[in-house]
């Protein structure tokens, strides 16, 4: 699978045959990034500005900016149970 990153940021690309456009969503964040472009390489620029404008407003409003999960989860047991594999 090929994905759209940039920044620690990948997208949800979708068609929208009424329009004609490529429409992405930034995925796994609580916060709402979208962004369209008519080919591959205007939705990747008008993802970076998106990330880039995301990151900017949340410097200004002093806020951390909402981060994907990085997908791992630690777990803590016996190491016994470990070592048994």
């Amino acid at each position: 699978m090929n994905l759209l990153s940039y920044k620690g940021y990948t997208v949800r690309v979708e068609f929208d045959g009424r329009d004609n456009l490529l429409v992405g969503h930034v995925n796994d964040i609580s916060d709402v990034i979208g962004f369209h472009g008519e080919s591959v390489s205007d939705l990747r620029a008008a993802f970076e500005e998106a990330v880039d404008d995301y990151l900017e407003t949340c410097a200004k409003l002093q806020r951390e900016p909402d981060k994907p999960a990085s997908g791992r989860l630690m777990l803590r047991h016996n190491p016994v149970i470990h070592a048994a594999r």
